[in-house]
């Protein structure tokens, strides 16, 4: 799109973000001296040797293991037991309602009568008759017009952004979205800026400066990393002003922002707009698995018939879609648990910023608490799990902004004991250059 974007202060751009729009094309052919040999068999090098050992065609991973394991950025997997006694703040289960009785037997209930799998995708056998009440009670609860269920938020964040955009298209996105946003913009094929964080004005001179008639604004409406809100009312005004569309991931907001958690979308009155779509994740504060993506109902359509994470991908799993569905309507019957989360959260914050931690502000359920480097975060988070909290881990390449933290996240099953608890690990075990 060849942008330059005027922001209050520069973009932090991390190694991963995407800054234009299609991937490299084949050059053409070569016609000047230095490029000879690529037109003249002669000059060619010689064919590989056949009898190149296999065992050396991935060797190049060991170079990569090790750099890696130098920068203090090796991730390992941690299986959890099922009978696990740490308090929880790593996982994502704001509502605590993963292990509520009344959503594991609506899963196996579901099982019981589906199958435990949707057996195909969901244009062929694996739409049954649990996924329409889910969509159906989605869309009225979140206020939209018609929602659309996939396998997971990831998928369903590409099938959103590849759809509604294309070649002929301008996508301009806040410089910290998610991962799943990320490669939905690079499969996209449209012409991407990424622009300074919860800048409306850098998204405005974007937008003001495309090429392409057609335009859409890719936001987070909480960033995973720091649980900071975006400006959701200002960036709809400069949609609006603009042309463009908008894609609100609203992951970490559904659940516990808004009124009676229906999200940050609809806190912002954005979910029945005919020019806002918005995705979810069934994973975080519902407890179950799946995605899905709120909108107008011509959007849903186009998705049915063109997303291909939905066509080509088998159907979420009837046990994740009872699971979802029981979830949904505990929230609406107990809305206190989101008010909840929220205070959970301010009281982690609160107290380890009087401990002389540097935290975010606690904008939702998600808190982080800024350590000194990538290889003291990772013991700091040991320590404090050999304390009885789990806490999570970011590191580079997952932070955008380079700096390790731990991150927390707040739920509203948490009692004044637990949260005592955490505090106590998390300050007790910190790293002495850890203090703000």
């Amino acid at each position: 799109m060849g942008l330059t974007t005027t922001s209050r202060r520069p973009a932090r751009t991390a190694p991963d973000r995407p800054r234009t729009g299609p991937g490299p094309t084949l050059p053409p052919r070569c016609r000047d001296e230095e490029c000879a040999a690529v037109n003249d068999p002669a000059g060619q090098p010689e064919p590989a040797d056949p009898t190149h050992p296999a065992e050396h065609v991935f060797a190049w991973l060991d170079d990569e293991a090790e750099r890696r394991s130098q920068a203090g950025l090796v991730r390992r997997l941690r299986p959890r037991s099922a009978t696990a006694e740490e308090i929880d703040l790593a996982g994502n289960d704001y509502l605590g309602l993963a292990r509520d009785k009344r959503v594991t037997s609506a899963a196996a209930a579901a099982a019981l009568r589906w199958g435990a799998g949707a057996t195909g995708s969901r244009l062929v056998t694996g739409s049954t008759e649990l996924h329409a009440e889910l969509e159906h009670e989605l869309a009225r609860f979140c206020g939209a017009e018609a929602a659309l269920v996939f396998s997971s938020g990831f998928t369903a964040n590409l099938g959103a952004i590849t759809t509604l955009s294309g070649r002929e298209s301008a996508i301009v996105t806040d410089n910290y979205i998610h991962a799943s946003l990320i490669e939905g913009c690079r499969l996209s094929r449209a012409d991407v800026a990424a622009v300074a964080h919860s800048d409306p004005d850098a998204v405005a001179h974007a937008l003001r400066t495309r090429r392409q008639s057609r335009a859409l604004v890719v936001t987070d409406s909480v960033f995973s990393v720091d649980g900071d809100k975006a400006p959701l009312p200002e960036l709809s005004a400069v949609c609006r002003e603009h042309g463009a569309g908008m894609i609100v991931d609203d992951a970490h907001g559904i659940g516990v922002l808004g009124e009676g958690g229906r999200g940050a979308a609809h806190e912002a009155g954005l979910t029945a707009e005919p020019d806002v779509v918005t995705t979810i994740t069934l994973s975080k504060a519902l407890g179950a698995q799946g995605g899905a993506v709120l909108g107008p109902r011509r959007v849903i359509r186009h998705l049915v018939d063109t997303a291909r994470s939905f066509i080509f991908d088998t159907g979420l799993a009837p046990s994740s879609a009872g699971a979802a569905l029981a979830a949904l309507g505990i929230l609406r019957d107990e809305p206190q648990r989101a008010t909840r989360v929220l205070d959970v959260a301010a009281e982690l914050v609160t107290r380890l910023r009087a401990a002389g931690l540097s935290t975010s502000d606690p904008d939702a359920a998600v808190v982080s608490v800024h350590a000194p480097s990538p290889e003291q975060a990772v013991a700091w988070a040991t320590r404090c799990a050999e304390k009885g909290v789990r806490v999570g881990c970011f590191r580079p390449p997952s932070v955008p902004d380079g700096v390790s933290r731990l991150r927390l996240t707040a739920r509203a099953d948490l009692t004044s004991a637990d949260v005592d608890a955490c505090v106590d690990a998390i300050t007790m075990t910190a790293p002495q250059d850890a203090a703000s």
